[in-house]
């Protein structure tokens, strides 16, 4: 499994992998912010690869100075198979290179089942972002 940013010719195969990862209100809750963030900082988008297929996810953003994790997305054939955990550190790296101060997890409800791999991850109730209107990505 190779974990790199995502490139231009990624879309298709990313947009899939978020309508197979993801139910339907999350995938269309997830496609706006996701085509958002590719405007603003693709580096903040990094996928999974596992044998030239795009196979997991993480769409971050970074706003006032805080990185967020806003949607995490693993191919249901590759769950369980620390795809997740090498997003995030892969993440936290572009983060940390950013300097940004804290990192947080975008708290909605599509996000309630992953939280325990976050708490796991090290990721407590205090960096839950629970209110999504001061986040760009979302456009409100």
């Amino acid at each position: 499994m190779h974990v790199r940013s995502f490139q231009l010719s990624d879309c298709n195969p990313v947009t899939e992998l978020l309508q197979i990862a993801l139910s339907e209100d999350c995938y269309e809750n997830t496609i706006e912010p996701f085509s958002r963030q590719l405007a603003w900082d693709s580096d903040l988008i990094m996928v999974a690869e596992e044998n030239g297929e795009i196979v997991g996810a993480l769409i971050g953003t970074i706003e006032r100075n805080h990185g967020c994790y806003y949607r995490l997305a693993i191919h249901p054939d590759y769950r369980r198979k620390g795809i997740g955990k090498s997003l995030i550190s892969a993440m936290e790296q572009r983060f940390q290179s950013r300097k940004v101060s804290r990192i947080m997890v975008a708290g909605d409800e599509h996000n309630t089942a992953a939280m325990p791999f976050y708490e796991a991850m090290g990721y407590g109730a205090s960096q839950i972002l629970k209110s999504f209107q001061k986040l760009s990505i979302l456009g409100q």
